[in-house]
């Protein structure tokens, strides 16, 4: 039979300032590494596009290493369309400095401000291009009005699954083994999860969200 195919982002971008300075964020890639796993250990064909990591590579699974966001949206849209399930993990920094420096800047000649602009959003531009065949589905990484923000962006990016964590929290999230989640669907559905460790919770959410 033939073996689903399966494209997932993990850990976050890095945003160059200069060649030694970034703008980035905290994400580790534990969640998209251990969904990895979890859609490989069910026969799935999984290619797993990753931000920079301290994380090994995972044996059997097909990675591509990136930087920058907008490396991150070349390598999701080089392998989109033969995707039947397709799970964005990665913390994908929405902006990017209009001024890469080539050289390291001094101190002496650094500025109180930084021009930024805008990087694709990733998640949205595939939600634009899904068919009906595919399985699309978010993270919303939250602080605040968790559910509302996350039910806002099913509809705003066309996503079939998202998957809400607060962020804020130390216990869970960003570095941490453990996650807590709540997954909503586009037709209302919603599962809650209580602290679990980031391997346990993937295989769990896989049989929910699992074409």
């Amino acid at each position: 039979m033939k073996r689903m195919k399966c494209l997932i982002s993990a850990g976050p971008t890095r945003e160059w300032l200069d060649p030694v300075r970034f703008i980035s964020n905290p994400s580790s890639g534990k969640m998209g590494y251990a969904l990895a796993k979890a859609a490989a250990s069910r026969d799935m064909d999984v290619h797993l596009v990753s931000g920079p990591t301290d994380i090994l590579p995972l044996k059997g699974i097909k990675i591509s290493y990136v930087e920058t966001a907008l490396e991150m949206n070349a390598e999701m849209n080089r392998s989109f369309e033969e995707s039947e399930l397709i799970i964005m993990a990665a913390a994908v920094c929405d902006h990017r400095p209009l001024i890469q420096r080539k050289q390291k800047q001094k101190k002496k000649d650094a500025v109180s401000s930084i021009e930024l602009i805008e990087n694709p959003d990733v998640l949205k531009g595939m939600g634009k291009r899904k068919s009906s065949s595919q399985v699309l589905v978010g993270f919303a990484a939250e602080t605040e009005n968790h559910l509302a923000n996350a039910r806002e962006k099913i509809f705003e990016k066309n996503l079939d699954w998202i998957l809400v964590n607060d962020v804020s929290s130390k216990s869970s999230g960003f570095q941490s083994d453990f996650n807590k989640v709540t997954i909503l669907s586009k037709s209302g559905d919603v599962f809650e999860f209580d602290l679990l460790e980031k391997d346990s919770l993937a295989m769990k959410i896989l049989d929910i969200i699992e074409p």
